[in-house]
């Protein structure tokens, strides 16, 4: 049985949503490995600490180190857990998260060169990313897409009456938490009798602004705070369209989760978005930060109910291929 010391951001807080080490690491144990995990630590500086010290402490009893990856702060966890495992001689797998990594490659080549020249192989889990990667001449570089359990996600019947919207991220600047409100603004000033929730904690302070946003423009946002997987589930049944409005972004789990349940999506063209969804046959897609363009493209759904309906389909229908039972046997290959 083969130990995994997988390192991310293992958080158990309000503020922050389920990342990709809470969903892998329980698959990587149903499929017999031994799954360590760092860290938890809030505290950031506690949090690196904890994972370097995994890394010293567990040298001799692991065989493969995860390292979530990011563009931001998190890649320097990265880079530095990547440094202390080429000196302790583990190998490492760089698990790619950051739909602004690109960015990352173009304007940090030599830490870049660091982290990803050693790694025994970079999981993408969007052909955008790949693609982004392979530019820059890595070539080691695999793509797995983000996965879920297809079972855990029905298919529900829903009224199309009006446009009952769905958010579901956590309240960051960079997934563009405002443009909601301008779209409901936009398509109530339009005659349609819109709603819209937003689901998720705070990460940044932007739910402040949304509020303040949402008051000034005179629109009812119900905010529920962060939910589980399960009450988030629960809770789509009564929406009609999912919304994805960030500026920047890879294959969101939550996307996937929304094609899955048979919510249609309307999204930003941003990053790995038209690799996952093509428009108007899986979703729509429009501009970023382009209220006209998203509420028109909502508006364009209730008017075409045909035509939702197959993209509905075809939807649920391409996240087959994202259902655990595909995706784990790409990765037992990857880790061995």
């Amino acid at each position: 049985m083969k130990t995994l010391l997988y390192i991310g951001n293992y958080l158990q807080s309000k503020r922050n949503n389920v990342s990709s080490i809470h969903v892998l690491g329980p698959l990587f144990a149903s499929e017999g490995y031994q799954v360590l995990y760092r860290s938890s630590k809030i505290n950031k500086f506690l949090r690196l600490s904890s994972m370097l010290w995994a890394c010293v402490v567990y040298r001799k009893q692991v065989d493969l180190v995860l390292i979530d990856t990011y563009s931001t702060l998190n890649f320097y966890y990265a880079l530095l857990c990547s440094q202390l495992c080429r000196l302790l001689g583990l190998p490492y797998i760089c698990c790619l998260n950051g739909g602004n990594l690109p960015h990352r490659l173009k304007h940090s080549p030599y830490l870049s060169g660091l982290i990803f020249d050693h790694a025994k192989v970079c999981v993408a889990p969007s052909l955008y990313l790949k693609n982004a990667f392979e530019y820059h001449g890595y070539i080691h570089v695999t793509y797995i897409p983000n996965t879920i359990e297809l079972k855990h996600y029905p298919l529900s019947s829903r009224d199309f009456e009006a446009p009952k919207l769905l958010w579901v991220r956590s309240f960051s600047s960079i997934y563009n938490p405002q443009l909601a409100v301008r779209v409901l603004k936009a398509l109530r000033d339009q005659g349609y009798d819109a709603s819209l929730c937003m689901v998720g904690p705070d990460s940044d302070g932007s739910l402040a602004e949304v509020k303040h946003l949402a008051k000034t423009l005179g629109v009812n946002v119900h905010f529920t705070g962060k939910l589980t997987k399960a009450e988030w589930i629960a809770l789509s049944k009564s929406y009609t369209i999912f919304i994805n409005t960030t500026n920047y972004d890879n294959t969101p789990v939550s996307v996937i989760e929304a094609m899955a349940l048979g919510l249609p999506v309307v999204s930003t063209n941003v990053g790995g978005m038209p690799f996952l969804i093509e428009d108007g046959v899986h979703g729509l897609l429009v501009p970023p930060d382009d209220a006209v363009a998203m509420s028109t493209a909502i508006a364009s759904l209730f008017e075409d109910p045909q035509g939702r309906e197959a993209l509905i389909a075809a939807a649920r229908q391409r996240i087959e291929q994202y259902d655990w039972q595909q995706v784990r046997l790409l990765w037992l290959e990857v880790i061995g």
